[in-house]
């Protein structure tokens, strides 16, 4: 009997969440290795983008979607019910949030259901709870964005921002992100070229439906690269680079270390991961462009020759890109924010210590939490000075830096959530 069309996404989906829930795998990471050596390796692009769309619905809206399932279920799944949960988490997102056909999303969860030998037993419950799913649709999704954030992490937003900031940023993260790029050139003629819009410096913001992007114009050529506005701000704070050394250190994706070598940079760039290395020297391969690249950890490298600048993008808890990637608030311990911020420390030292005298040391992460950016200020290298950023400078909206000069990005704006700031080593 052939399988079911639709099925292999569906299952997939079911797979991922539970990898993500778990295992604590990274939803990309896993994705990935199933695109490149798992059950997506055969699948269309359309039943990749399926599976992708159905498990990040998932993550974006797990607040309403756990909210939902405990009204519809008289007492919680038990552990001897394999992937029952997770087969109704994907069926939630499918039916509340996706909108997908009723007949088709059900059928397709009992039959996910019976395939798994636990999960089998409670097909039945399956078939019932999703076709209550179905009516509890119509109703539309949650007042309060908070919902689909964990109670520890939102805690930390209402008193660090207040509660319309927090909840705008908490909505962005439910709705998800556009897609950004990074462009060479006459950034105006791109956006016209790609039926997008020029949103600031480089970065032109795609509308939805334009495609896979590997189709889109400039990509074989090398023109354009995917970047979030606010990832692409840091390495403009570096000013004029062109004929100056720059080291980028934690430099994987790549996103900043082509930036700079296409502003002219003699650029290093260092990580620890040989396999993330590999994907940012493919890129860079595409976009013809050039860099030395490390593979080494940050606080082992060991340069003959001090740089001019230091771009260091570190290691953090990157509750800024939510947006992109839902499942990080399921990934995260408090905990982690304080142990992150101590190797953040031990970075910034060794980043000067690379930096020539009257060099500039950018210092960046994806987070929005205070102990990854701001708190760093008052435990900063003896070396290092915080030169304030200016709109004027850089272009920046004034809304971007704080009473300090440090640049502080949120969702809420409609770009990631990133902290920079700029220092100088004065000896």
């Amino acid at each position: 009997m052939p399988p079911l069309a639709g099925l292999l996404p569906r299952a997939e989906a079911v797979r991922l969440v539970s990898l993500v829930l778990r295992r604590q795998v990274p939803l990309d990471e896993a994705f990935d290795e199933s695109a490149s050596r798992g059950s997506l390796s055969q699948a269309t692009p359309q039943d990749r983008s399926l599976c992708y769309a159905i498990t990040a619905t998932v993550f974006r809206r797990k607040g309403e979607i756990d909210y939902l399932l405990s009204k519809l279920l008289a007492k919680p799944l038990p552990r001897s019910s394999g992937l029952a949960r997770e087969i109704l988490l994907t069926t939630a997102a499918q039916l509340v949030f996706m909108r997908t056909a009723p007949h088709a999303a059900v059928a397709l969860a009992v039959a996910i259901a019976k395939a798994d030998p636990q999960a089998r037993h409670f097909s039945g419950l399956v078939n019932a709870v999703g076709r209550r799913l179905a009516d509890a649709g119509k109703a539309g999704s949650a007042d309060d964005p908070a919902i689909n954030t964990p109670a520890w992490l939102f805690a930390r937003w209402l008193a660090r921002f207040g509660p319309d900031t927090a909840r705008g940023i908490a909505r962005a993260h439910s709705e998800g992100a556009p897609l950004d790029l990074t462009v060479i050139g006459d950034a105006q003629a791109w956006a016209q070229r790609l039926a997008g819009k020029h949103v600031s410096a480089q970065t032109v913001r795609l509308l939805d439906g334009q495609g896979p992007i590997t189709d889109l114009p400039g990509f074989a050529e090398g023109q354009w690269w995917v970047q979030d506005e606010a990832a692409a701000i840091p390495a403009r704070l570096l000013g004029d680079v062109k004929g100056r050394k720059v080291l980028d250190l934690c430099a994987a994706p790549g996103g900043k270390t082509a930036q700079l070598a296409s502003a002219g940079a003699t650029v290093t760039a260092v990580d620890r991961s040989a396999r993330k290395m590999q994907r940012l020297e493919e890129n860079l391969r595409r976009l013809r462009l050039s860099a030395e690249t490390v593979v080494a950890d940050a606080l082992n490298f060991q340069p003959s020759e001090s740089f001019d600048a230091v771009l260091l993008d570190a290691p953090c808890a990157a509750t800024g890109i939510i947006r992109r990637h839902p499942d990080i608030p399921y990934l995260r311990r408090p905990e982690q924010i304080l142990e992150l911020a101590a190797l953040q420390h031990m970075l910034l030292g060794k980043a000067a210590s690379l930096l020539r005298q009257g060099g500039t040391l950018i210092y960046c992460t994806c987070s929005l939490e205070a102990e990854e950016g701001e708190d760093h200020l008052s435990k900063l290298p003896s070396n290092l000075t915080l030169l304030p950023l200016t709109p004027e400078e850089f272009a920046l909206r004034p809304e971007w830096l704080d009473t300090l000069g440090c640049l502080r990005t949120l969702p809420s704006q409609g770009l990631d959530g990133f902290f920079a700031m700029r220092l100088l080593r004065a000896r």
